[in-house]
């Protein structure tokens, strides 16, 4: 009989199941070798009792930790929230903890949580690359795969990540079904790689439509709903068109632009149509509703785990997966498409 206040230890399982210590270990580990029947009784003496395996133990007879890492630039924003629930939820299913840090856009910082996950021992790590020295990775010495638009840097390594071409094009194609040919782009800052893609995308919708991309007019900003509302203050301090279309870098930009509408005396849709990027779910909450485009943030984080695990067993073929993206249409954007190309309605334009 084990001592009161000691958990209850493998031999402690094997006394109350009727089976040895290696029968409890085996049925543990999902040994193959025993009969369902009595593996189910196992299991069942093991959770009645409050056995819990002593992970260092076993990993250090495995070699794994059953630990995992993941480093995403920004917790606080609700898409890398999403991201790491979907990461947690695949992890969780194959019996797995993550061990979630956020390198808040911080080079060095983001340096500091690899070597706390290669202390902490974990198996491996899914990271968002900030910056574009890759030494860094190198040196952390254990498997890895990367995601995001940053990832697509190092094409020789595991990464996962949204269609950021088929999204931009799907934005794009919907503002100019509703009559926006040209609308305002509120871009990130100019060191990220998202900013150069996207703004790339547009360029090659533009050229297909015989529409002079120099034509579109941008503001800047950071990721945030401070940032947006910034640059839409900007707009309306410099476009005097009786209806401004925004097309914002991501969600939290989007918000922060109906929130300097709102407060400069413009209704959207009615004065300004504003599309998102990136489908938080902090859209479906503003009024009205934000169109956006929905990047595959859950499946990012779900797919990131799968091509880790693929990479620690040694099946990893070092590819870019591609995640498409989907329009979610609310209330943000008016419908102008049966206004005249003469009509003034038509684009936004600068005063």
């Amino acid at each position: 009989m084990r001592r009161a206040g000691r958990p209850p230890t493998i031999v402690d399982v094997a006394k109350l199941a009727g089976v040895s210590k290696s029968t409890v270990a085996r049925a543990l580990a999902g040994d193959h070798d025993i009969s369902e029947t009595t593996r189910e009784a196992v299991l069942k003496v093991a959770q009645a009792a409050g056995y819990e395996r002593n992970r260092l133990a076993v990993g250090m007879r495995s070699g794994r930790s059953g630990l995992l890492g993941l480093v995403i630039p920004d917790i606080a924003n609700p898409f890398w929230a999403e991201v790491a629930r979907g990461a947690q939820d695949r992890a969780q299913e194959a019996e797995s903890s993550l061990m979630i840090l956020s390198s808040d856009w911080d080079h060095d910082l983001e340096a500091q949580h690899l070597r706390t996950l290669r202390q902490a021992r974990v198996d491996g790590a899914i990271v968002n690359p900030v910056a574009d020295n890759f030494d860094d990775l190198h040196r952390f010495g254990l498997p890895f795969v990367l995601i995001g638009s940053s990832a697509e840097r190092f094409p020789e390594t595991s990464s996962v990540g949204s269609d950021i071409a088929q999204a931009v094009r799907l934005g794009l194609d919907h503002l100019v079904s509703k009559g926006h040919r040209k609308p305002w782009l509120i871009l990130g800052p100019r060191w990220r790689i998202a900013r150069a893609r996207f703004l790339r995308t547009v360029h090659d919708h533009c050229v297909e439509r015989d529409v002079d991309p120099a034509g579109l007019p941008t503001e800047e900003g950071e990721y945030t709903v401070e940032g947006g509302h910034a640059a839409m203050l900007r707009i309306l301090a410099t476009d005097r068109s009786e209806h401004i279309c925004v097309f914002a870098a991501n969600d939290l930009m989007a918000l922060g632009c109906m929130l300097a509408a709102r407060e400069s005396g413009r209704r959207c849709p009615e004065d300004v149509s504003i599309l998102g990027f990136d489908g938080v779910p902090a859209g479906a909450f503003s009024w009205p509703g934000l169109t956006t485009i929905e990047k595959p943030a859950r499946a990012m984080g779900r797919r990131s785990v799968e091509c880790l695990f693929e990479e620690l067993a040694g099946r990893a073929d070092h590819a870019r997966v591609y995640l498409p993206s989907r329009l979610i249409e609310r209330g943000s954007i008016a419908d102008q498409s049966g206004e005249t190309t003469g009509q003034r309605h038509l684009t936004s334009g600068v005063a």
